[in-house]
């Protein structure tokens, strides 16, 4: 089962090559199911191979010129505040189990799967919901709506400490409607976001977690190698149709930890 997992390393980094995220939504279930960590430690481990991968995979675009700094220091600022925080004082401040109603216990596991799950529905449903609105031309002038931009970056940092997630099928709708960005641009900037505030919350967890890093890195590089074979395949696969599919396998996949997690109650 571990040599499925590092196998699904390398489709995670993939993800995040062709459609410039998707990569967490994976991260969190191929540890739990195929690696067999817990879903805490999961999430820890999810923030470091998400954040190192994006952190590579926004050189690219850096080197385009496709990253707003400015747009992802808004957004990522109060983001990896609360990630940290949520990392290093809320998770451990968390009774285990959370609550019993009756003979039933909700334990601390159990609710990070539970939420991560919703998350999986509500990123799936972003990638299949079809896009009316056009995007931003590559000239219009960029304008930011700072509030909006900070308190979404807070939410999204928040959601990221508590389940791992990287967010970006939050962030990037966020930076072409608040920060008026184009699409790849918005892609570059958000892998830029999503490389600061994971890794800065994976810091909440070093002296909280004992951490494999043998292991870790190990994922962590293979992760890394997918990204650049995502990279090369955006040459012959359209991003859009394989967003849709992808939507679809993200769906399904929420399904099955909501009953796994039922299961197990």
């Amino acid at each position: 089962m571990t040599f499925a997992g590092f196998l699904a390393s390398v489709l995670i980094g993939m993800s995040l090559g062709l459609i410039g995220g998707g990569g967490s939504i994976l991260t969190v279930p191929v540890m739990v199911y195929l690696v067999g960590i817990s879903p805490l430690l999961s999430t820890a481990y999810s923030l470091f191979v998400v954040g190192t991968t994006s952190l590579v995979g926004s050189v690219t675009y850096m080197r385009r010129r496709l990253v707003n700094y400015r747009a992802a220091a808004v957004f990522a600022v109060p983001s990896f505040t609360m990630v940290y925080l949520t990392r290093r004082y809320l998770i451990p401040a968390l009774p285990d189990p959370l609550f019993t109603l009756n003979n039933l216990k909700v334990s601390k596991d159990m609710a990070i799967m539970a939420l991560f799950a919703l998350i999986m529905l509500a990123a799936a449903f972003s990638m299949l919901r079809q896009k009316k609105s056009p995007e931003p031309a590559e000239e219009q002038a960029i304008r930011f709506n700072y509030p909006l931009i900070a308190l979404e970056g807070a939410v999204v940092g928040g959601l990221t400490g508590l389940v791992g997630a990287g967010g970006g099928f939050l962030i990037i709708p966020a930076l072409v409607l608040l920060a008026r960005l184009p699409m790849k641009m918005a892609v570059g900037t958000s892998l830029l976001i999503i490389a600061a505030k994971s890794l800065i919350g994976f810091l909440g967890d070093v002296g909280q977690q004992v951490i494999d890093w043998d292991f870790l890195l190990l994922f962590t590089g293979m992760s890394v190698v997918g990204i650049f074979v995502g990279a090369y395949l955006t040459r012959f696969i359209s991003g859009q149709k394989l967003k849709g599919a992808f939507g679809w396998f993200v769906l399904l996949l929420a399904f099955v930890i909501i009953w796994q997690e039922i299961s197990n109650l």
